[in-house]
C-alpha cells in the first residue's frame, strides 16, 4: 500500500489535508499519528510523505534489542577507551581549540567533556550513521510496541525540524535510533539544544563542528553541568550487601553523605547531600563501587546508561591529561 501511495501523492498533496484516499492507505496508528502532529503545525503533505516513504527495517529492531550497554563494564570501556580514539581527540581538541574555548565561555563546559562526547559518540565524525532518519524512527515508533510511544514522538519531531530547516526527507542519516551529527542528538534535542555557533543562520550538527561543539555545551548547560565539580571517585564499601539498597536506579540522585556512611560506605571525607552509589564490573566477578555526583547524572542525561557516562568520564580525563603533555 505504501507504494501506491508514492505513486497518487502528487494529486493527493493538493488539499490542505489528507485525501480519503490516502487515509484509508493508512493504519489507525498512522492516521492518529497524522492527526495528532497536522494539529502541531505539521504539513499534511510532509505527514504523507513520510508515512508513504517510510518502511520498516527488521535490523533496526534487531539492533535495538543488543545494546552495547548490555555488556559488562570490563568489556564496554574497552569500545572506546582506546590509544586511537584518544589520538583521534586530541587532533580534534587541538583543530577546534577556538570553539571549544569559546564553548567553555559561553556556556561553562570543559572542552574535554564535549570532546569525550563527540569522541564517545562519533569517532568525530567517521561514524555518524547510515540509517535513513525516517525508517529508523518509523520503525521504532510503529513496529517496536515497547518504546513505540517514545519514537512515534521523535518521528513528528524530525518532521517539525525537517520542515524547519528545508530537509528533504531521504536527506538526513543518523543512528538505528535516529540519532544525527556529530553529537548524535535525537529530533527532540536537536529542535531543543541545537545552536548556531558560528552565526551563519544555520543550526547545522552534521557537517558544521563549531555548531556541534557549541550545542554539546549548550545541551550539558541546560542540564546543569558544573563546571570544577567532581563527578565520581572510587569508594570502598565494607559490606555490599548491605550497600546494596543503596546503589543508584538511574533517577535523580537523592542519597546523603551520611546515609552511604551509615551503609558501610567509605565517602572520603564528601559531605553532600545529592549523591548516588554505583557498582561496576571492572572485571570478571570482581566489582568497584563509585560515589557519583550531579555531574554524572548530567552525563546520564545525554544516555542514561551509566556505563556511557562512565566511559565519557573517563576518556575525558585521558585527553585533558594528553593535551597538559609537553
Amino acid at each position: 500500500m505504501k507504494g501506491l501511495i508514492r505513486l497518487l501523492a502528487p494529486a493527493a498533496l493538493l488539499g490542505l489535508s489528507l485525501s480519503a484516499h490516502a487515509a484509508s492507505a493508512l493504519s489507525d496508528a498512522e492516521q492518529q499519528f497524522v492527526a495528532d502532529w497536522q494539529a502541531k503545525g505539521v504539513a499534511p503533505e510532509l505527514l504523507q510523505q513520510a508515512l508513504a516513504g517510510a518502511s520498516k527495517q527488521q535490523k533496526i529492531i534487531d539492533a535495538i534489542t543488543r545494546p552495547w550497554e548490555a555488556k559488562p563494564w570490563y568489556q564496554y570501556r574497552k569500545l572506546f577507551l582506546t590509544e586511537e580514539r584518544l589520538a583521534a581527540g586530541t587532533a580534534f581538541w587541538q583543530q577546534n581549540q577556538q570553539a571549544l574555548d569559546d564553548a567553555f565561555t559561553k556556556f561553562g563546559v570543559e572542552p574535554e567533556i564535549v570532546v569525550a562526547i563527540i569522541g564517545v559518540e562519533t569517532y568525530y565524525g567517521r561514524h555518524k550513521g547510515s540509517w535513513n532518519v525516517v525508517d529508523a524512527l518509523y520503525t521504532l515508533g510503529f513496529h517496536y510496541p515497547p518504546r513505540q510511544t517514545f519514537f512515534r514522538k521523535e518521528l513528528g519531531y524530525f518532521l517539525q525540524l525537517a520542515q524547519q530547516q528545508g530537509w528533504a526527507l531521504d536527506q538526513q542519516k543518523g543512528s538505528y535510533a535516529g540519532a544525527m551529527g556529530l553529537g548524535q542528538f535525537i529530533p527532540s534535542s536537536y529542535l531543543s539544544y541545537a545552536v548556531d555557533f558560528d552565526g551563519d543562520g544555520h543550526k547545522d550538527l552534521f557537517n558544521n563542528t563549531r555548531d556541534a561543539i557549541g550545542s554539546v555545551a549548550n545541551y550539558f548547560a541546560r542540564h546543569k553541568w558544573q563546571a570544577g565539580q567532581p563527578v565520581t571517585q572510587a569508594v570502598s564499601v565494607t559490606d555490599a550487601a548491605q550497600a546494596k539498597p543503596l546503589l543508584w536506579n538511574g533517577k535523580k540522585l537523592r542519597h546523603s553523605s551520611d546515609a552511604l556512611t551509615q551503609a558501610g560506605v567509605d565517602v572520603a571525607g564528601v559531605q553532600a547531600d545529592k549523591l548516588g552509589l554505583l557498582a561496576l564490573d571492572v572485571a570478571e566477578d570482581t566489582w568497584q563501587h563509585y560515589l557519583v555526583h550531579p555531574n554524572f547524572y548530567a552525563i546520564t542525561r545525554y544516555n542514561h546508561s551509566p556505563l556511557y557516562a562512565m566511559a565519557v568520564w573517563q576518556f575525558s580525563q585521558q585527553l585533558k591529561q594528553a593535551m597538559a603533555q609537553p
